[in-house]
């Protein structure tokens, strides 16, 4: 769900390879502890705990030096110590991820025959392994494990519930157990960081982040779910997806709230690294659904404010782009809502981000009328821009919000 763009990284002052130095600690710390084929389990959401429990120390975290791998080029690199407290706690929630995720194939059927059995039996060693790790640090893994396993009984109680008589399913309860794990394991990384002053604000944003991460997978899933026959925690519980995207947006609020009273907001990592990538997020996925339209500068050529897209003023002409070009004004008219098709919401939330082509197009400022390149033609972003339309580079011109680049606001 998150991956920083480099661009972002340069403008916070920090090194573009810091994201890379999370994910090798984490790769690396799976195959010290627990085996070379436990690295399939490493999770590119869970690098934020080492990143979080990094952002409440004190002074520097150690670094070690990496050998040789292909997926650097076969270089070297500086990278989180595999025993750093940060990595053990991601690590930990990786091997618990990436078990619920096997089994989650398992059971419903998507693993060949053959390969059933020795998935299951993967399933249960990395669980397993997870339990071990989290002794070391001393985090009580129980809880999220019972977690996981009741999110299976309760999706089997809303696919049952048109059949019986028994009260209703809410979209609460089905994501009551991923937003759980993540509110614990973001509280565990005040504790590992001698910060336990921060961990109640860690365990709402933590809640708030796996409600996002439950929902969004929801939309993306959301066609491909219904098309086929397979539970979909929206349909099970007659959830729009515009419905779904307002729960977003209220748990991307309330997680920046709980990070601010926690003083991480204003963290360069943590803007980098979660904050603009969730920013990014939320507008593609608004959209996707029809809820956010395009890229609106607050001023025109004479310093004029433009209408907002929320405003109710259907007489004054707003200037909008799509993929970074201008369109002809319009009224304020809302096109109608549609719902993302299946390898169009996986690109927006899964990470596959622009690869320069058809978003990618030069822009044209909304503010000056000055034509530029869009930005990654001339920068080292390559393919992870996490901008949600232009990739334009458009500056300062915008103001935070209004164009869903999150390496511009």
């Amino acid at each position: 769900m998150l991956r920083p763009c480099s661009h972002g990284a340069e403008k916070y002052g920090i090194d573009a390879a810091e994201w890379r130095s999370h994910m090798c600690g984490l790769c690396l710390g799976l195959r010290d502890g627990h085996g070379q084929l436990a690295r399939a389990a490493t999770n590119t959401d869970a690098i934020l705990l080492s990143v979080l429990t990094e952002a409440q120390l004190p002074g520097p975290s150690a670094r070690t030096t990496a050998g040789r791998c292909p997926l650097r080029g076969m270089q070297r690199a500086e990278v989180a110590a595999a025993d750093s407290p940060g990595v053990l706690l991601a690590s930990t929630a990786s091997l618990l991820l990436g078990s619920a995720k096997l089994r989650d194939h398992v059971a419903d059927g998507d693993a060949a025959r053959l390969a059933g059995r020795p998935m299951t039996r993967m399933s249960t060693r990395w669980a397993d392994s997870a339990r071990r790790q989290a002794a070391l640090i001393d985090f009580d893994v129980e809880p999220l494990v019972a977690a996981i396993d009741a999110q299976q009984l309760v999706e089997s109680r809303a696919a049952s519930n048109a059949a019986s008589a028994e009260p209703p399913v809410t979209l609460d309860e089905l994501t009551a157990p991923t937003a759980l794990c993540a509110a614990e394991l973001f509280a565990h990384t005040a504790i590992l960081a001698n910060r336990p002053e921060n961990a109640d604000q860690l365990r709402i944003a933590g809640e708030h982040f796996g409600r996002i991460a439950h929902l969004s997978d929801a939309i993306a899933d959301y066609d491909d779910d219904t098309a086929h026959g397979r539970f979909n925690p929206l349909a099970a519980t007659d959830t729009t997806l515009a419905e779904s995207y307002e729960l977003v947006r209220e748990s991307d609020a309330e997680l920046r709230r709980a990070l601010a009273a926690a003083r991480l907001a204003d963290v360069p990592t943590i803007r980098w690294m979660l904050l603009d990538p969730l920013h990014a997020l939320v507008h593609r996925l608004g959209k996707g659904v029809g809820a956010v339209k395009a890229h609106v500068c607050n001023t025109t050529h004479d310093g004029h404010p433009h209408a907002h897209l929320g405003d109710h003023r259907p007489s004054t002409p707003v200037s909008e782009t799509t993929h970074g070009h201008p369109r002809a004004h319009r009224t304020g008219h809302r096109p109608p809502t549609r719902r993302p098709g299946i390898g169009e919401a996986l690109a927006l939330v899964l990470g596959v981000y622009c690869t320069g082509y058809a978003c990618c197009a030069d822009h044209t400022s909304p503010c000056t009328g000055e034509r530029k390149d869009a930005w990654w033609k001339g920068c080292d972003c390559g393919s992870c821009c996490d901008c949600a339309d232009c990739c334009s580079g458009c500056g300062d011109c915008c103001s935070c919000g209004d164009c869903g680049c999150g390496c511009d606001c």
